[in-house]
């Protein structure tokens, strides 16, 4: 066989070589009455927290300058199908749309078939893979189309059949120690002239063989010698031509790669050796440093065909009740077995790391009969939501979506480190860095960009456990980490990172402007409905994250309160109030924020406060406790933490403050509205009693002396100052204006209130 008495041979060929790539993309880092007295310095508390937590959280890290390369690796296994080649353009069409500035590079392993393979109406190992898909595949990578994309064939096993035509089309070629290129026809009928042209056309794109040895690749018939001339430098001949150059008596040297009748196989030393191959490496590791990348992602399980999914949404603060929901409703998807693709939409702050860690596992390996699990990012996955996110194999971000930073749980690096089993296996499984994913959770975290002096190799690591992992290694005794590894600056991660940044780090698949297109990219062809679950539910927590509702609920809860409040007994405002602060309370349960320590808070500050109004007039001790735990019930039932530790916290927790004090601000405004306009509709209703009109109250008096007003009498007796007048024939009791009249003196009657009859001196 071709490989005896090979010796190095030199000849002018077009080779592509592979070499370390350097990536430098820059990024820029795309937050009175004592009552009001109170409102104003708990406003201020808020803002001054906010401030604080912010200042806390600031990192002196530098923005991400550079992220290493990340290429992608998919997996070809003899035979290929029409159906896989499908697939396989599919494939490499999304990653050239997702494609920026630099080209992806897309290794193509051409391995044995694994044993995890199915074989299916359309894979039959006896029928080999057929010109025409192979050609269909080959010309697609070496078109114009396929620009963005720099495809290397890795031979990571015996390549024979029409397979060899998708190896010389690829830029460059990797081989493994035991990869082999075998011969075209591989014990079939013989290749006739089109074929030759084709195999011919393609390899000449490429210019990985000289020509003889892909005409030997393809007629077995051939015999391929690699010949010395005297006249000039050493080739390659074939057949008849090699039989002329014997004749001449030019050549002075000759190696038979190939005898007659013999088919030609190319082993990994003679590919090397013709310089087609790159480098002879031994596992993907090695095949990522060759290639200058930090690491090779597979791509294969993010797509299949005829998806029947579900959609599940998680939206709102994440708690141990509602993980378990979802667990539940996820594990009934797969006892039925109808379901082969599950879509998770994320738009949450987080809220409990261990609930989310479990439910990322279940995603991270939903079992069998789950083909993909799509994931989209809507808005936000703060966070442990974040690692939700990256549990979902493919995933897409909206453009204006967060991944990460600070949620509604202050993990700490112990935390982090207690399910540090469960992000494991989401990295395992999503073939993302753990590294990348642990600093996205803890915010201390310090992840490096380190680059391989030699190799160019991009990896993301913490200095202490890179520099741990390098001393374990006998064979690095006596030498130091930073002369094998370069350290760059550090990747900022505590405040979360942007839709671009996530897919160059590798840690998401695409940007999605829409959920549909988020489905999309998953196998389905329209958006399923969401996963069983009551539509009561999802309303109302729906309504539970409408901030807006909330604090309208507030709002006009305590203006009827404080309409009920200037009316005797409890009536219709008094009952509207009970329910909103109920409905209240009802949303934010359902929403995993508020529990029952929250409602007492709420619930005794309420009654503090109608004591303050109904029992104890005034401004005391129970009006300065109702408010302030009216107050921390709202702010409470608003969040899952108690004292905020982070950034996103303290916003939440100013934002809780202000829909507490703005909803009791509803106070002032329904004393208002009671002031100025309550007193004629509740009369017009019926609530209130009229003003009682004059006739009723002249009707009501025991005597009536209007007509008295401004005669003149006689002081029956002595003013000093009431005493009885005589005016006419009518004797009455009257009061002086102050001064002593005597009797017999002459008064006049100034002014008469009801049976009060004021009367002065009349001065002679």
């Amino acid at each position: 066989m071709g490989g005896r008495g090979v010796r190095p041979v030199r000849y002018q060929m077009n080779v592509h070589r592979v070499g370390p790539l350097a990536y430098n993309r820059g990024m820029k880092r795309l937050p009175v009455p004592p009552v009001v007295l109170f409102l104003l310095a708990s406003a201020w508390s808020g803002t001054w927290l906010e401030f604080a937590c912010a200042q806390d959280s600031a990192e002196p890290a530098v923005a991400i300058e550079a992220e290493g390369a990340t290429g992608h690796v998919i997996p070809i296994a003899s035979p290929v199908s029409a159906r896989e080649i499908e697939q396989v353009l599919a494939q490499l069409s999304r990653l050239a749309q997702a494609a920026r500035q630099d080209r992806v590079t897309v290794v193509l392993r051409f391995a044995a078939e694994s044993d995890s393979q199915s074989p299916t109406a359309e894979t039959q190992p006896a029928a080999g893979t057929t010109l025409e898909d192979s050609l269909r595949l080959a010309r697609a990578i070496s078109g114009p189309d396929m620009k963005r994309i720099r495809t290397i064939a890795w031979i990571d096993s015996a390549v024979t059949g029409n397979e060899v035509l998708l190896v010389l089309a690829c830029e460059a070629i990797v081989v493994s120690p035991q990869g082999s290129l075998g011969s075209v026809t591989s014990g079939g009928p013989p290749a006739d002239e089109t074929t030759a042209l084709i195999y011919q056309s393609i390899a000449a794109r490429r210019g990985l063989l000289p020509a003889p040895v892909v005409s030997a690749l393809i007629d077995p018939d051939l015999e391929l010698a690699n010949v010395r001339m005297a006249d000039g430098p050493t080739r390659f001949a074939i057949g008849d031509e090699l039989e002329q150059l014997r004749v001449s008596g030019k050549v002075i040297e000759e190696t038979i790669w190939s005898p007659p009748w013999e088919p030609l196989t190319l082993t990994a030393d003679q590919l090397r050796q013709l310089r087609a191959a790159t480098a002879i490496v031994s596992d993907e590791n090695e095949v990522a440093d060759r290639l200058g990348l930090s690491r090779l992602r597979d791509p294969v399980a993010t797509r299949i065909e005829n998806a029947v999914g579900v959609y599940v949404r998680i939206n709102g603060t994440i708690t141990r009740q509602r993980v378990r929901r979802w667990q539940t409703n996820l594990a009934a998807t797969i006892e039925k077995g109808e379901t082969n693709t599950w879509l998770i939409e994320v738009d949450s702050p987080g809220g409990d790391l261990v609930g989310s860690a479990a439910l990322a596992a279940v995603m991270a390996d939903p079992g069998s009969t789950i083909g993909a699990v799509g994931g989209f990012v809507a808005r936000e996955a703060r966070g442990d939501a974040a690692l939700i996110a990256l549990a979902c194999r493919p995933l897409s971000i909206h453009p204006d979506a967060t991944l990460g930073g600070s949620g509604a749980d202050a993990m700490t690096a112990a935390d982090v480190a207690r399910q540090a089993e469960l992000i494991r296996i989401v990295a395992d499984a999503t073939n993302r860095s753990e590294t990348l994913i642990r600093g996205l959770l803890d915010r201390d975290l310090a992840v490096h960009r380190f680059v391989h002096r030699q190799t160019g190799r991009v990896r993301f690591a913490v200095p202490s456990e890179i520099t741990a992992e390098y001393n374990d290694n006998p064979a690095n005794e006596g030498t130091d980490v930073s002369s094998v590894w370069k350290r760059e600056e550090r990747i900022e991660l505590s405040e979360g990172i942007t839709a671009s940044t996530a897919i160059e780090l590798g840690l998401a698949d695409g940007i999605a402007e829409s959920l549909p297109i988020a489905a999309a990219a998953v196998g389905m062809t329209t958006v399923p409905p969401p996963l069983a679950d009551r539509g009561l539910i999802r309303w109302v927590e729906r309504m539970g994250r409408n901030d807006q509702l909330a604090f309208g609920l507030l709002l006009v809860g305590f203006m009827l309160l404080s309409t009920e409040a200037s009316a005797p007994g409890f009536g219709l405002p008094g009952f509207l109030s009970m329910l909103c602060f109920a409905f209240f309370f009802w949303t934010k349960f359902l929403a995993g924020t508020a529990e029952w320590a929250e409602l007492l808070a709420f619930g005794l500050g309420l009654v503090c406060l109608g004591i303050e109004i109904f029992v104890l007039p005034g401004f005391g001790v129970f009006g300065i406790g109702g408010l302030i735990l009216t107050v921390l019930g709202v702010v409470l039932m608003s969040q899952t933490f108690v004292i905020p530790r982070n950034a996103y916290q303290a916003s939440e927790a100013v934002g809780g403050v202000w829909m507490a004090l703005g909803g009791m601000g509803g106070l002032v405004l329904g004393f208002i509205a009671v002031r100025a306009f309550l007193p004629k509709a509740a009369t017009a209703a019926g609530l209130a009693m009229e003003v009682p009109s004059a006739s009723l109250e002249d009707f009501e008096r025991v005597a009536n002396y209007d007509h008295l007003i401004g005669q003149t009498g006689v002081a029956a007796t002595r003013l000093r100052p009431s005493g009885k007048a005589r005016f006419g024939d009518e004797i009455v009791s009257v009061i002086s204006d102050g001064s002593s009249v005597e009797a017999g003196q002459e008064v006049r009657v100034l002014q008469v209130l009801g049976n009060r009859i004021v009367v002065e001196a009349v001065e002679e």
